[in-house]
């Protein structure tokens, strides 16, 4: 007997489809009587119990969600889909993945006509199009369920479940730390600022220079976007200033990585020419030479939780007692490597 059994396995030991094993599950009078037979002595011979959202779901639901995104990332985007296949496996359900451009003002239709198009049950939307207020409304309008995964020091408390990470409480990490080894120039490259990611990660970033007594130079801050060139160029700019920031915070591992290799361009010593960290964690961040400081975001759970607040949801919405999905909170956490160190000037005492 296997110690965890799933849909798949009942299906597979049965020689049927997934969607028949959920129809004998759900008692559908469509079933033939001799796969109804066959289906259910494969559930007892395994020992599956069969979770509460096949139950709760009905054959007029579908058995697929969608995963919409649109980001620069690759390894954000891989890992957030590994973490939503992880609970779709579990509970039975087929992945849609679906990249678009965030800034379409034909993106609620388009989003709508997917969801029609291919039967999803729901959406897990990842960042931007999660923090676009007009097109939740529109979802909520045509009665499509979805889960959103957003940047948020707290829960947004507005009726639509979400999984919400605080960047800004590990930004503020990530600048306590540079402050402490006694920074006190400290340069930050955004990302893009359509992003909620970008500004909660700068006000973590200016909430602890203001802890700390230090001023929020503006020469120090500049725009740009989740990419190693916009890394690049804003760290040369940073470091011709006449006086140059002795440690810079880049909004992702990418500008980080974008950072690293002005300073090499510059001849500057990392660290201790130039401190640099970023946030993340992305496999460069570790195969970069020195390795990089940085805020450790877990992607892959992130979007396993929103999956599954999603299946919560489709079960209450099928009549199942189950209780209302709630939001969960993600705080990235800070992990120290080679690329900061202290420069030679006391660190300032928090007031």
């Amino acid at each position: 007997m296997l110690r965890n059994p799933t849909i798949k396995d009942v299906a597979k030991r049965s020689g049927v489809s997934l969607k028949t094993v959920s129809r004998v599950i759900n008692r559908e009078a469509s079933v033939r009587a001799d796969t109804r037979e066959k289906v259910e002595r494969a559930i007892e011979a395994l020992g599956y119990q069969p979770n509460p959202s096949a139950r709760g779901l009905r054959s007029t639901h579908a058995y697929a969600i969608g995963l919409v995104y649109d980001n620069p990332n690759a390894h954000y985007v891989i890992s957030m889909q590994d973490g939503v296949l992880s609970a779709c496996r579990e509970r039975g359900f087929g992945l849609l993945i679906h990249p678009c451009d965030s800034t379409s003002p034909d993106l609620a239709a388009e989003l709508c006509a997917l969801v029609e198009r291919n039967r999803l049950a729901g959406l897990v939307l990842a960042p931007p199009m999660s923090e676009q207020a007009e097109l939740v409304n529109t979802l909520i309008a045509n009665d499509i369920s979805f889960v959103r995964i957003i940047s948020s020091r707290d829960d947004p408390h507005d009726g639509a479940p979400c999984v919400y990470i605080d960047d800004r409480s590990a930004a503020y990490a990530i600048t306590e730390h540079l402050i402490q080894m006694g920074h006190k120039r400290i340069g930050f490259l955004w990302g893009e600022p359509h992003h909620r990611s970008s500004p909660e990660r700068y006000q973590g970033y200016a909430d602890a220079l203001r802890d700390y007594g230090l001023p929020l130079d503006k020469k120090l801050v500049l725009p740009g976007r989740y990419a190693f060139d916009d890394g690049f160029r804003g760290a040369r700019k940073l470091l011709a200033l006449k006086d140059p920031p002795t440690a810079i915070f880049g909004s992702n591992d990418e500008i980080a990585a974008g950072v690293l290799a002005a300073a090499r361009s510059s001849g500057l010593d990392v660290p201790w020419g130039l401190s640099i960290a970023g946030f993340e964690d992305s496999p460069f961040s570790k195969q970069a030479w020195p390795a990089l400081t940085t805020a450790r975001q877990s992607t892959s759970d992130i979007g396993r939780h929103a999956a599954l607040q999603l299946m919560a949801e489709l079960q209450r919405k099928a009549g199942a007692a189950v209780e209302l999905p709630h939001s969960e909170c993600f705080v990235p956490e800070l992990v120290v490597r080679g690329s900061t160190a202290p420069p030679q000037t006391p660190a300032p005492r928090k007031g």
